[in-house]
């Protein structure tokens, strides 16, 4: 079914699109934090690319909204069209900020990056159930899962080899031509049809926002899928916080060590997408999330055993240097553990969070979703602070992620359960 979907006017469109898209959000990204640390920022460097991280989520608290009813009232591929045309002109502020090594303009071009993603994210999850029948939901969500997770990958290891290596120029062109190669690829996304033709845009963001949410409260099943879903991102997002830290201390690793570890956990996500869409068997099976759950929570534990206490090399560690020992391998595989847990945790629960959205508004729901995972991910970003702050190793924070992740997966399973008998009742 993969491939067969691969090959499909209904979805390669937007899987090309999406990944593009990713790619370009991350590179835009990691080459301004690369620039402020290492030309632009100085002693304020390390705020700065905080500020940065903020200004890219902000959007989808106050957008996403806005991107839920625009997709349900309008053709969702028209949409598309809109928003990726929108970044071409987003990439031409971003090549100048570059050609000129601007910040102000930089960080203007991630900003507005940041709102057309906002903007874009109810339209790439709200039209899959459009094109897709309900049991090719899974396979969908796992290449788009997939695509995204390597796009995110290539853009954050390309902008900083790019920044470090090339000429402004050559960064320019690249931030240019993915985004056509984006907006091309929009344009052959099937019409989906207007879902909602008769909803009224709110134009207050703040009382749509809140009304999205209330909406999504008083459905327990979509409230389900969405804590689920945001669940992961929370773990995602501290795991990779995490990963610097983790490199630069017990391991005493250099930068090509993380950009190894990305790597790994990047084929982790891909690793558990597949496999839940091969273990699906064209069915949504919900049971595979609190597995996943576990899977994350077995194999963060094992890995703060395997680093609690490490003293950092002698001498700095690069990626060549590491995978020559069974405890090298032992993290590396912990590693890709916990991101196919992920993996196996998140596409059934998005799926069926898709599947049980009503088709005219099923926009607002994926959009109501993004403001709940933007809120979890600036949550525990938050407590991750915390808890560094208060003197926690890197390892005990990991321990600690394993220790909720295997406790929370029987309440996931319960949580679940419900969802699924509230579903068969309903029909």
């Amino acid at each position: 079914m993969l491939l067969t979907l691969l090959r499909s006017r209904r979805f390669a469109p937007l899987f090309a699109c999406q990944l593009f898209a990713a790619f370009n959000d991350n590179f835009i990204k990691n080459a301004l934090a690369i620039l402020i640390l290492f030309q632009l920022g100085g002693s304020s460097g390390p705020m700065l690319v905080t500020l940065a991280g903020a200004l890219f989520i902000l959007p989808f608290f106050v957008l996403s909204a806005l991107g839920g009813e625009l997709a349900d009232r309008y053709d969702k591929a028209r949409v598309a069209r809109a928003t990726k045309a929108g970044e071409i002109g987003v990439a031409l502020i971003a090549a100048v900020g570059f050609l000129i090594a601007s910040a102000p303009l930089l960080f203007l071009a991630l900003f507005l990056t940041g709102c057309l993603s906002a903007l874009f994210g109810p339209v790439k999850y709200g039209i899959l159930p459009d094109h897709l029948a309900r049991d090719e939901l899974v396979a969908g969500n796992a290449l788009i899962e997939s695509a995204t997770f390597l796009a995110i990958l290539a853009g954050t290891v390309g902008g900083g080899i790019m920044v470090a290596e090339a000429s402004p120029w050559a960064i320019a062109a690249v931030t240019l031509v993915v985004s056509l190669l984006a907006y091309v690829f929009s344009t052959r996304i099937p019409p989906s049809g207007e879902r909602a033709p008769g909803l009224r845009i709110d134009p207050n963001i703040a009382r749509s926002t809140a009304a999205l949410l209330r909406d999504l409260k008083r459905q327990p099943r979509l409230w389900t899928g969405a804590i689920a879903v945001s669940c992961f991102w929370l773990v995602g997002a501290v795991v990779l916080s995490l990963l610097p830290p983790l490199v630069k201390d017990p391991l005493g690793g250099r930068e090509s060590l993380v950009t190894l570890f990305l790597v790994v956990f990047t084929v982790g996500i891909a690793i558990g997408s597949l496999a839940a869409a091969q273990l699906s068997r064209r069915r949504i099976r919900l049971g595979l999330t609190p597995v996943g759950g576990a899977l994350v929570g077995v194999f963060s534990l094992d890995l703060a055993f395997a680093t609690a206490g490490m003293a950092p090399a002698a001498t700095s560690v690069g990626w060549s240097d590491f995978l020559r020992s069974a405890a090298d391998l032992r993290i590396v595989a912990d590693l890709l553990g916990i991101a196919a847990g992920g993996g196996l945790f998140v596409v059934p629960a998005f799926a069926f969070l898709q599947a049980e959205a009503g088709e005219d508004h099923r926009a607002r729901v994926i959009a109501a979703n993004n403001v709940l995972n933007a809120a979890f991910i600036v949550g525990g970003s938050l407590i991750l602070i915390g808890l560094q702050a208060a003197g926690l190793s890197t390892s005990t924070l990991i321990g600690l992620v394993g220790a909720l992740s295997l406790a929370g997966a029987p309440l996931m399973w319960r949580a679940l359960s419900g969802a699924v008998r509230l579903e068969a009742q309903a029909r």
